[in-house]
Order: structure tokens, then sequence, then C-alpha cells
């Protein structure tokens, strides 16, 4: 009998076919729910899951027969990473296939704040021809700084190469990562260089509300911030605060605390509607890795990387 392989999310459907070849079962179930998931788990040698429901404690201890979870993306955040290690899953992620779409949409997000575009693009369609209210400023002549240089991070530098800017990078825990494109510094060094930072850390308990008063008040410029990895490392009110005082001078969100607009807590709801009246904030809705060609690369990175685990004999 074939080991079986469960899809429980749209993912393109290129990966079927790689790993039928690799003699997997491949059952594509993109409409299944949570209690679908759990009656049918314990039949599966592993499992393609990306944001319907967390790979939880409940969710390993049903797929009693689990050698593999694979999070179509990049995040690990929705699974118990430490559970699963101790059942001795493997847990797979495809950062690789979505880190072109990220770089590109970040550049896109400061070039646009920058640049007053969308403001511009405004006005002009009221008519409004103000050359002087939305005069820029160029990415040459500024300090970009980057937290977190994994796939997203170093994809991010490399875009920024032809641009003349001058990149720095801190990573807590990967060194020795320097090179022409990027200069690696501690977190202080980039606290006092930095004039734009762009954000490309995963969400784990301690990143968690990195982004907070201590944090803000550390950094020596006023910064334009870019955030495309995860809204949960700063709250709503840490960013309408500090957009307020000017310590925020512009910010590209395509990651929000709460992104499930329908479900806003009063609070949120409040700051939220503080922040659509700000010309400088920049809104987009978690799509940075979301392209027509990342969302094939990413079932291909998936595909390969399963292949790799050499489960089954082709």
């Amino acid at each position: 009998m074939k080991p079986k392989i469960l899809i429980t999310e749209s993912t393109h459907e290129c990966i079927i076919p790689m790993l039928e070849k690799c003699g997997y079962e491949v059952h594509y179930q993109p409409k299944i729910d949570r209690s679908g998931i759990l009656d049918i788990l314990k039949d599966y040698t592993g499992i393609i899951m990306r944001s319907k429901t967390p790979a939880d404690k409940e969710l390993i201890k049903a797929g009693h027969n689990l050698k593999f979870i694979a999070r179509s993306g990049a995040g690990m955040d929705l699974v118990d990473i430490e559970f699963a290690e101790s059942q001795n899953i493997v847990l797979l992620n495809a950062p690789e296939g979505n880190r072109d779409a990220v770089a590109e949409h970040t550049l896109g997000l400061v070039l646009n704040l920058i640049n007053k575009i969308r403001n511009a693009d405004n006005q002009v369609r009221k008519k409004i021809w103000d050359r002087e209210g939305n005069r820029g400023v160029e990415l040459m002549h500024r300090t970009f700084g980057i937290i977190g240089f994994g796939n997203m991070g170093e994809a991010v530098s490399k875009r920024l190469s032809g641009f003349g800017c001058k990149v720095i990078a801190y990573d807590k825990y990967k060194t020795g990562f320097g090179n022409n494109n990027v200069e690696e510094v501690g977190l202080q060094e980039l606290f006092d260089r930095a004039e734009i930072i762009s954000f490309h850390i995963p969400l784990t308990p301690e990143t968690r509300f990195y982004v907070n008063d201590q944090f803000i008040e550390s950094i020596k410029n006023n910064i334009i911030l870019l955030n495309t990895a995860r809204g949960e490392i700063m709250t709503l009110k840490t960013l309408v605060k500090y957009l307020k005082s000017g310590k925020i001078l512009a910010a590209g969100l395509d990651v929000l605390e709460n992104e499930k607009m329908a479900k806003l807590t009063e609070e949120q709801d409040r700051l939220m509607a503080e922040l659509f009246e700000m010309d400088n904030v920049l809104f987009t809705p978690h799509v940075a890795g979301w392209t027509v060609e990342s969302y094939i690369k990413i079932s291909e990175t998936l595909g390969e990387k399963i292949k790799a685990l050499k489960l089954v004999q082709e």
C-alpha cells in the first residue's frame, strides 16, 4: 500500500504528480475542515497545510502515523514545533518559494512611501495637481536596515544592491553573512544608523510583540518601518503611538496584529480607524509572498523537500 499525503488547502497542483512519481498516494482536499482532518489524519504519512487550522498537539496526536508536516509557505508559527519534534515528525516549509515575491513587495512598499505614489495618485484622480506636496526622497541616500537575514532578508538585500543605498542587517541567530550587498551589524548599530527598517523574522514566543516602546525608543533616527513578516511582532497600539509622535515617519504594512477585520477588538477597531486616516501608512492584505510565480514555486519547493526525505522508493 502506498503511503498517503493529505493536502488540506489550495495549493498549486504541480505538487501532486511530483509526489505521485515519488510513490505517494495524494489526496487533495482543500475544502476539508478541521473536524474532517482530525477524523482521517491517522491514515496519512504526511500532511501539507497552510493557515486553515493550527498543527497543534491535538492535531498531531490525531496523526499518529505522521512522518512529516509541510507548511505551504514560510512561517511555522501555527505548528507546535516542540511537540511535533518530540514525536519524531519532520517539519518542512518553503521560504525559498516566496522569498523573491516578498523582496519585490518590500521594495514596492518603500518606493511607494518615499515617493508618495498612492497619495499623488489619489489627488490626481480628484484633479489636484500638487507637485511640491508630493516631492519624494531618494532611496539611494538612505541607510536601509534589515532585521532577520534568512531567505527573505537576504533576498531584499540583493534587490537593494542596484539602488545605491547602504544596506545593513542584523540577525540574532546568524553571523558571517556580510557581503558586497550588505553589512552585518549588531542590533545597537542598526538602531544607531538605520533610516528605514524592514522586518523579516518569524513569529515565535520570543518575537511576539518584539517591537515595543523600548525597541522603538532605542532607534536614533526617525524611521520608515516596513513589515512583511508577521503582524504580531508589533501591536497596533505601539504602531499608532509612534506614527503620531513622528518617530515612525511612515509605515508599509502587509501584515497586522489582527488580520481578521470582522473580529477586531473594540480597541483594535479604534486604532485601525486612526491608521486608515493616515496618509503615511500603506496597507496590503498579507500578499507580499503571494504571487502567481510563488504559488508554483512553493509547491515545487515542498515537492523536492518531501522527495528528499526518501520515505518511499521511486
